[in-house]
């Protein structure tokens, strides 16, 4: 029984972590959503990708996609090339949109050192190997003994 009040806290604190980052608490409203920032990023990774790319990769509608570059259009992060339309407009960040990305990463980075200042060393490490555990497990899979190298 302790095992299963353990998960249900788990989950629990996963749902307040998600909402966390997904409605943020940034005083920089001019800074991107974290669905922007996801966005972005994955742009930043892979010029000239397509909004139908994007949303495979996240595993949503395209729609949820483009209304998150419109966004980004919109505050001149993403230029959208000419390219067929049906295919797809090729999307690149525009010099603006590097900026913003690096300092909402910066700002976030930030974030996340404040909630662990205090903290020892190998507790960070412990965590950031736990996080990454979970991150890769699935629920019918064996655990991940990977030792919490990302690269594994």
């Amino acid at each position: 029984m302790q095992h299963e009040l353990a998960v249900a806290q788990v989950h629990e604190e996963l749902v307040h972590l998600v909402r966390q980052l997904m409605t943020g608490d940034r005083a920089d409203s001019d800074g991107p959503t974290f669905a922007q920032h996801s966005v972005l990023s994955f742009i930043e990774r892979n010029p000239g990708c397509r909004a139908t790319e994007i949303a495979e990769a996240f595993g949503v509608h395209r729609s949820t996609v483009s209304r998150q570059i419109r966004g980004c259009l919109d505050h001149g992060w993403v230029s959208a090339e000419a390219g067929p339309v049906r295919a797809g407009h090729p999307l690149t960040l525009t010099p603006s949109g590097r900026d913003v990305l690096a300092a909402a990463g910066a700002q976030r980075l930030a974030e996340v050192s404040g909630r662990v200042r205090g903290w020892t060393g190998d507790d960070v490490e412990q965590f950031a190997r736990l996080l990454h555990r979970f991150r890769t497990a699935t629920s019918d899979s064996s655990p991940d003994n990977s030792g919490g190298d990302p690269d594994a």
